[in-house]
């Protein structure tokens, strides 16, 4: 399809990997292209935040779907004040999240897309444990039913810093790296050292960091006090290696659009 003369434009969402190869070979065409891709997410939690929200906040971040969701918030920044606090109700929240069979109504996590998807969840983890980082909670399959289902259990790592894998690569599964900062240009810095920009969330009730931050953060969504709120008014788009383009919102048709113009001479 992206080597086809047919075809006018191409918009992808996946993997940053399957995106830098869609763009690659849209060159021989020089078709239209836009493209979605992956994302390593900071989820920052200010001292003066309302931390049970931010708790609840950052759980349904990492852990919905599984962490399967592009704008999973799978690094966890909290200031260095409140962590351990913190990490204490997160941990609490997280044991509580049973995996089990999708279709019953009481489960919270459900299993991952595949077997091979699973062994590269595990694979992370396994690394994790390696680079240093400190294991709270999770970090097995989980045993659901008869056993043959793609489950791990939710995972917390913490003590962990940019440099480690777990923190810069896309897991896209239920593990959550945890890194503390001092203060608001910290957290600025480590939000943006990574490869990625699809998006970002920040829990704090001072309006004017919300601001600062979400003017400083290189992501094409940053959220205040809530994570994973969309619209189908609101453009939804990644920076750096996250893609370019944009879905959703006037600037969605963009990409479908060809401007043209058109000159008639009128004299007689």
């Amino acid at each position: 399809m992206v080597d086809h003369s047919g075809v006018d434009g191409v918009s992808f969402t996946g993997s940053t990997a399957v995106g830098q190869e869609i763009v690659r070979r849209s060159a021989t065409t020089l078709k239209h292209v836009e493209v979605e891709l992956g994302g390593k997410s900071p989820n920052v939690v200010f001292a003066d935040a309302d931390l049970e929200a931010a708790v609840r906040g950052t759980i349904s971040a990492i852990f919905y779907n599984c962490g399967e969701v592009c704008t999973a918030g799978s690094r966890l920044l909290v200031e260095e004040s409140v962590h351990e606090r913190f990490v204490e109700q997160l941990v609490a929240r997280t044991k509580k999240l049973t995996p089990g069979d999708p279709l019953d109504p009481k489960t919270r996590l459900g299993p991952i897309v595949s077997q091979e998807q699973m062994n590269r969840v595990l694979s992370y983890i396994e690394t994790g444990k390696a680079e240093g980082a400190k294991l709270l909670v999770g970090g097995n399959r989980a045993n659901v039913g008869n056993g043959k289902g793609y489950y791990v259990e939710p995972t917390v790592f913490d003590q962990v810093d940019n440099k480690m894998k777990i923190a810069r690569e896309e897991i896209f599964g239920p593990v959550l790296s945890t890194i503390t900062f001092r203060d608001l240009d910290e957290a600025i810095a480590k939000s943006n050292d990574t490869i990625y920009g699809l998006a970002a969330a920040v829990w704090t009730r001072d309006v004017k960091k919300a601001h600062r931050l979400a003017r400083a953060i290189k992501a094409g969504t940053v959220w205040i006090n809530t994570y994973n709120m969309f619209d189908c008014a609101s453009p939804y788009g990644g920076y750096k290696m996250s893609g370019f383009g944009r879905e959703q919102g006037l600037e969605a048709f963009n990409f479908y659009t060809q401007t043209k113009s058109v000159w008639i001479d009128l004299n007689e």
